[in-house]
């Protein structure tokens, strides 16, 4: 396919995509649940935090976690007691995902709505940088801390080249707002034109076959790679394509 017609396909199977039937089958359906901006955030952050592995099995153990809150999140988050946290302590939540990684996220959030209202304000882009780079990394410094903690593992950090696939569909959800009804939008602060594809082995191995990369490894540099092509189909929207690569690996057409 030449540049237009390979334009014309992605955008054909966005749109089969980018549609509320997808919200029922993927863990973005956890922060359907919600209408406040906090709880959305919460809920989806820790949904997104947990999504490897089967879909049916990661919707489950976030449903685990909304029912430990009590079903809201952002009150959890600001009134919860040190003994809802020792319970936590020993529960299994999420394959290595565990009880003690999940009681760790609650403190940091708790410091974190205390001093923010929004988590949007730890994502925001400086001037002159072009995609979530250095974002993710300052968004990691301020909600990890600086004393080391096996948590840190599950928030995946560019500065190490990881593709950081968790946090970009984070992003998605967060700052598209298309009017579609699956990802909120809710960021109004952020230029959706900085997102870029959440990079897996699926969406990789996609994006080879349709000759948008090149590079062999699923990690940041191939992220920036795909957001060269990308952004030349779509400069204003370029992670809608991300409906588009997970479809075709739906229905495994390619292959």
């Amino acid at each position: 396919m030449n540049f237009s017609e390979l334009k014309g396909f992605l955008d054909e199977k966005a749109d089969v995509y980018n549609k509320p039937d997808f919200i029922q089958d993927d863990p973005v359906q956890i922060p359907h649940r919600f209408s406040l901006k906090q709880d959305i955030e919460i809920a989806g952050f820790l949904a997104a935090t947990i999504s490897w592995g089967n879909r049916k099995s990661i919707i489950k153990s976030a449903e685990k976690m909304l029912d430990i809150m009590g079903n809201s999140p952002y009150d959890f988050v600001l009134n919860h007691s040190e003994k809802d946290l020792r319970l936590l302590k020993d529960k299994s939540i999420h394959r290595t995902f565990n009880g003690e990684d999940f009681s760790y996220f609650i403190k940091q959030f708790h410091k974190i709505y205390n001093e923010n209202q929004s988590l949007e304000n730890l994502f925001l882009i400086n001037h002159q940088e072009n995609n979530f780079y250095h974002s993710i990394e300052r968004f990691r410094q301020k909600f990890l801390g600086i004393e080391k903690h096996r948590t840190h593992k599950h928030v995946s950090s560019p500065y190490k080249n990881s593709s950081s696939k968790r946090i970009m569909m984070f992003l998605r959800w967060m700052v598209r707002n298309d009017k579609r009804g699956v990802d909120f939008g809710i960021w109004e602060n952020i230029d959706l034109k900085f997102l870029s594809i959440p990079l897996d082995v699926h969406t990789g191995n996609i994006s080879r076959k349709l000759g948008l990369i090149s590079r062999t490894q699923n990690d940041w540099k191939t992220v920036e790679e795909l957001d060269i092509i990308i952004r030349k189909f779509d400069e204003k929207d370029p992670a809608k394509y991300d409906f588009a690569l997970f479809g075709l690996g739906v229905t495994k057409e390619l292959f």
